[in-house]
């Protein structure tokens, strides 16, 4: 049964459906950008089973059920068509979207995305699903910090500025399902069937998702549009304004 999530919905005009990533939600991914979003449009942010109010699964996620769940929580909230703007994890849940619910979907804005898990990116998805099960949380927010933070941002950090940074990173409950679906992510064989308008935004200085792993993605959806920001995958406090900027561009096209 699809299920319809706990979610926000903001602003007016034409509909603007929001993924998250593995770990995240709508508030910690997309919050930085939600109200300048809202601006233009009405801005959708379903969060996935254990993030948010969205009760925690009672068994492991899959690509399809997301997918259909958000559209599902788009359409229940009044949104019949939109575009979806994914981050992480949710390009693939975008993807997905995309070819299952192709009356929906009107475009795509995939950041920091990947098809399928490379050795690199499986051994730190490996990693963070081990340190979420030992539970140490000062443990884990390293780790994700020196994983998901771009050298250039990270390295200009003072050492107040680190160590707030690492005890203000919070862990959804339901994390280590999410990170489970991380592993098990692909979606090579439908990115050639997506026919709609698509933006892949790379960050550069990923170390989670590597450049040339977000390069594929793109190189994979026919007609894509492919631009790098300069940024690790936490480009929503390392380079703020210009995913805005590349995401508000795409859209008043």
């Amino acid at each position: 049964m699809t299920e319809h999530f706990s979610h926000v919905v903001r602003g007016s005009g034409p509909g603007l459906l929001l993924a998250h990533g593995g770990g995240g939600g709508i508030e910690a991914n997309f919050g930085p950008i939600l109200d300048d979003l809202a601006r233009t449009h009405t801005v959708v942010g379903p969060d996935y089973p254990g993030s948010g109010a969205t009760p925690r699964s009672d068994g492991p996620l899959t690509l399809d059920g997301l997918a259909d769940s958000v559209v599902a929580t788009a359409v229940s909230a009044g949104v019949e068509r939109f575009t979806i703007l994914g981050y992480s994890l949710g390009t693939a849940v975008a993807v997905r979207a995309a070819t299952r619910h192709p009356d929906r979907v009107t475009g795509l804005v995939l950041t920091a995305g990947f098809a399928h898990p490379t050795n690199q990116m499986r051994l730190a998805v490996d990693v963070w699903r081990e340190l979420l099960d030992l539970g140490n949380k000062e443990l884990l927010a390293k780790y994700l910090t020196f994983a998901g933070v771009g050298y250039g941002y990270l390295n200009a950090l003072s050492p107040e500025e680190l160590e707030g940074a690492l005890a203000g990173l919070a862990v959804p409950e339901g994390a280590p399902e999410h990170v489970d679906l991380v592993a098990s992510v692909d979606t090579r064989a439908e990115l050639g069937r997506i026919t709609v308008p698509t933006l892949v935004i790379g960050t550069r200085q990923d170390v989670l998702v590597p450049i040339g792993v977000q390069r594929e993605l793109a190189d994979g959806i026919p007609g894509a549009e492919f631009v790098e920001i300069a940024s690790g995958h936490s480009m929503q406090a390392e380079a703020r304004d210009e995913w805005l900027a590349r995401i508000r561009d795409f859209l008043d096209r």
